[in-house]
């Protein structure tokens, strides 16, 4: 009778034993990354990106010769964030900052723009024309870092402006996610996406979200719901 006692007890040992292993194994396949093909990209159930994104951006406010105290209002193409000048594609790089907590990387070329918008738009087509290359400022030291760039940049002559290009030449993006975004008087992305994909051939490049200047400065709510889509919804 002992011996069956001993033998039954061990028995449901063994059962809670089973059954407390397959709990932790299903617990453990719950809590694993979703991972898919498209822009619901790496994600955690239920949250956002659990690595924290890079915001690459090119402004034109933030690459002429602009007194610090300029009127803002004097063109449609200067922003002011935190009192720092910027322009509208800036202003939309810093909603995405405040979403995803990124951190941001400012293009910067050695040579500034001049002044005045239409000076700028002048030498933007001249360099697209002659597939001039600005020469870089500033340079990314930790992209090993980050697995997911938002690009952002202003719509110049129907393409990227050319400091962009500079960027792209610089840095190999291969296995990386590139979600570009920009800001244009109506002509949105033209054929940039393609173009950056043709830049980075190994990257996934997943269109974005483009913004019209005059709507730049409500566009917060837009960008808001864009940026849930993606899994942003902290």
């Amino acid at each position: 009778m002992k011996k069956t006692m001993i033998l039954t007890s061990m028995a449901l040992i063994s059962l809670v034993a089973v059954g407390c292993a397959n709990e932790e194994v299903k617990d453990t396949q719950d809590n694993q990354p979703v991972i898919s093909t498209n822009m619901e990209e790496v994600q955690t159930e239920g949250n956002a990106n659990t690595k924290k994104p890079l915001i690459v951006y090119f402004s034109y406010g933030e690459n002429s010769e602009l007194p610090q105290d300029v009127d803002a209002s004097a063109s449609a193409s200067i922003q002011k964030w935190n009192d720092e000048n910027t322009g509208n594609t800036g202003i939309v790089a810093h909603i995405i900052q405040e979403k995803t907590k990124g951190d941001m990387f400012s293009v910067q070329t050695v040579n500034k723009y001049p002044s005045t918008y239409n000076e700028t738009v002048n030498q933007g087509k001249q360099e697209h024309e002659n597939n001039i290359r600005p020469e870089l400022a500033n340079h990314i030291t930790n992209l090993d870092d980050y697995d997911t760039i938002f690009v952002g940049y202003p719509n110049w002559w129907y393409d990227m402006p050319m400091a962009m290009y500079s960027f792209f030449d610089e840095y190999d993006l291969s296995n990386k996610t590139i979600i570009p975004f920009n800001t244009s008087g109506g002509s949105a992305f033209s054929d940039t996406i393609n173009t950056i994909k043709k830049l980075e051939p190994n990257a996934n490049v997943i269109e974005g979200i483009t913004i019209r200047a005059e709507d730049v400065e409500s566009s917060q709510n837009e960008i808001d719901e864009w940026l849930n889509d993606l899994g942003y919804n902290i």
